[in-house]
């Protein structure tokens, strides 16, 4: 181990971000008297995670140069019989990359949220929340135990509900703060159980020694069952994965947490809480390499998401529920190189992700303030003259989501379409029908975003609900934006503290591809954090043969089928709302049923509320008034001092007080004892 890495600057990676969230939550804010102004609350935050963010380059340069590790218990909080409950870090090639990717986004939203929450009156605690989001993050990617990552993945959940219901007397940010905080309970279930799967047979909470005994639960069956509990548990752990990271069925929390303001999308849905569950599963890669039944689930269930998720975001008119559909259809391309056993590809997939994905986020937000909080794209167009640096840097970040050669984005979705295509499972057929599908999907939906923003004629003046405000919009002005609502007002480019962060992330999102897909996919920076069983799952070695450079595959990518997909959506979308913006229009008209499947999301929600929940509650209804009212309240409860106030009323009739009354018992007492020892004689 590399003494370059040492227990006290690792744990001021987190601890940094920390000090300026309870700095700026507390002296900030009503609790302590508002003794912090604005400019300190946000240059406490700001200061916060970037050391965050220069300790953890610091970290990166030395795991991946100068070979160091780190993996140490920090603190022991409980020892229960054998099981140890700790507190510790590993840092590795995953952690570092998490780190620096996790602490850089937030550096940008931080930035960029002086001039997009520049009036708002919760200015100061809205700092104090994204700075606790970054530590809990940072826990939860940092840790080497399964406690400590259970702790981040339940804070970053606890954070998140808090960014979301942001504006808490909004009622549509309540509604979606509670929704996505249920829906990622019935998730945590799942992987709580497998957490506790791993504590009861293996005795551990630790990676390493959970890992060190993996052949052991490959070995053991579920008492009462011929379920392998291997399998148990990588399914338990990967149900948790599919809240966090949203997977279709528990997807339905993430397009409706676009209620919290721009900044949060982007921190929420970009580096931080919907990666944490495809982290998780590269984490535990020893264990689900043993389940071949767990892969194909993941396998599924990923495409399913990719592919899916992206029929929603064709007709979805407002700008950031557009980006919302594309990050769980990106996050269920993520989840199908899982289910490959391609975790390396997925992993480099959620970092390009991560760049170009907060981008498109934040230069949407760039949109809404110069649109005067508009966010319904049919009231755009023509934006490119009026904003020129929030139009490139969109345009970088929409080349990149689709695949383009030589952006960020192409290395990483390449290599998972090619992983998949590789794979051996069952389900690697259909799981590749749904990405390659998912790329022409993915462009047609990008662009027809881009065009009706920032190309065509302009349709500001248009715009209905210019003056009341439309959907979120309103609820922006009077969250304190102050732009105003005046359709005549012609959009204007956003202030440096916006923009800065739009050509910082935009710089990643066209080079760190190309930079990085050798030694992270094909290289040792993942060699002792991932583990691949090669023998049965051969899609990373078949990768690796056909390898033979960054540049070489990306000339290569303008010849291969995804290429043409993504070329075939972006002309397709072109064509429909540039050239013959009628076609859309028509084709609505004459495909009503399914645009009114797509456009009521499959009807989940409506499942989730006519079905579940109504059906919850009758449930719970029914245990009340049988269980609670009359079983327990009734029976039990009034029964036993029903029973005893009779018992004791007939009791009470014996003991009189007076003495010939007790004679007069004892005499008959012996004299029924005397005739029943008679009688058996």
């Amino acid at each position: 181990m590399s003494q370059t890495l040492s227990a006290p600057m690792l744990a001021a990676v987190p601890l940094a971000p920390l000090v300026g969230a309870l700095m700026a939550g507390v002296l900030g804010t009503k609790f302590g008297g508002n003794s912090m102004g604005r400019r300190a609350s946000h240059s406490v935050a700001i200061l916060g995670v970037l050391l965050s963010f220069i300790l953890s380059a610091f970290t990166l340069k030395s795991v991946s140069l100068d070979g160091a590790r780190f993996n140490e218990t920090l603190y022991t909080w409980m020892v229960v019989g054998g099981l140890k409950m700790e507190i510790g870090f590993l840092v590795d090639g995953l952690t570092a990359m998490m780190m620096c990717v996790v602490t850089f986004v937030s550096l940008m939203v931080h930035i960029y949220t002086i001039g997009y929450m520049e009036e708002d009156e919760g200015y100061n605690r809205f700092f104090s929340y994204i700075s606790l989001f970054t530590f809990s993050m940072l826990m939860l990617v940092m840790s080497n135990n399964m406690l400590q990552l259970f702790f981040g993945w339940e804070a970053v959940g606890l954070v998140s509900y808090l960014l979301i219901g942001f504006w808490y007397n909004k009622p549509t940010a309540i509604f979606a703060n509670m929704k996505a905080f249920l829906v990622n309970r019935v998730g945590d279930f799942g992987f709580i159980l497998g957490i506790s799967l791993i504590a009861a047979y293996a005795g551990t909470l630790s990676y390493a020694e959970a890992f060190a005994k993996a052949d052991e639960l490959a070995a053991m069956t579920l008492p009462g069952t011929d379920w392998m509990l291997v399998t148990v548990i990588c399914i338990c752990l990967f149900i948790g994965a599919m809240g966090k990271s949203a997977q279709f069925p528990l997807h339905v929390w993430l397009p409706d947490s676009m209620e919290g303001p721009t900044p949060i999308s982007a921190l929420i849905h970009a580096a931080t809480m919907v990666t944490a569950g495809i982290f998780m599963v590269a984490r535990m890669s020893p264990l689900f390499e043993l389940s071949e039944a767990a892969l194909n689930f993941i396998m599924v269930i990923g495409a399913i998401t990719a592919l899916f998720m992206g029929f929603l975001g064709i007709i979805q008119n407002d700008i950031k529920r557009v980006v919302a559909y594309s990050t769980l259809s990106q996050l269920g391309y993520m989840t199908v190189a899982l289910g490959a056993s391609a975790y390396s590809v997925a992993v480099f997939h959620l970092m390009t992700h991560a760049f170009f994905k907060a981008l498109l986020f934040l230069a949407a937000g760039s949109v809404i303030m110069g649109l005067h909080h508009n966010q319904d794209i049919r009231w755009m167009g023509g934006v490119r003259k009026y904003m020129p640096i929030t139009w490139i840097t969109s345009l970088i970040g929409s080349l990149a989501l689709i695949g383009t050669p030589f952006f960020s984005g192409f290395y990483s979705k390449d290599e998972i379409i090619m992983a998949v295509h590789a794979s051996n499972l069952p389900a690697s057929g259909f799981a590749y029908f749904a990405v390659l599908a998912g790329v022409f999907v993915t462009a047609f939906y990008s662009f027809r975003l881009y065009f009706l923003v920032f190309h065509g004629k302009e349709r500001f003046d248009q715009n209905p609900d210019a003056h009341h405000g439309h959907d979120h919009a309103a609820d922006d002005h009077d969250h304190g934006h102050g732009h105003g609502h005046d359709a005549h007002h012609h959009p204007k480019e956003s202030p440096w503290v916006v923009t800065i962060p739009l050509i910082l992330l935009a710089i990643p999102s066209l080079i760190i591809g190309y930079h990085t897909i050798g030694p992270m996919l094909f290289g040792d920076f993942f060699k002792d954090a991932i583990f691949v069983n090669h023998e049965i799952h051969k899609a990373m070695e078949v990768l690796s043969e056909e390898f033979h450079g960054a540049a070489a595959l990306a000339r290569h990518g303008f010849s291969a089928t995804p290429f043409w997909l993504a070329l075939a959506g972006v002309v397709c979308s072109y064509y429909m709302y540039m050239v013959n913006p009628a076609l859309p229009a028509a084709i609505k008209r004459s495909m009503m049923p399914l645009y009114q499947l797509l456009d009521n999301k499959y009807y989940l929600d409506w499942f989730n509320e006519n079905v579940l929940a109504r059906g919850a509650r009758g449930l719970g209804t029914l245990f009340w008034k049988v269980g609670d009212q009359t079983l327990i309240d009734g029976a039990a409860v009034n029964g036993s001092w029903r029973v005893v106030g009779l018992i004791s009323s007939v009791v009470r009739k014996f003991q009189t007080g007076y003495l010939y009354d007790y004679a007069l018992s004892m005499v008959l007492g012996i004299f029924v004892l005397m005739t029943y020892f008679v009688w058996l004689k």
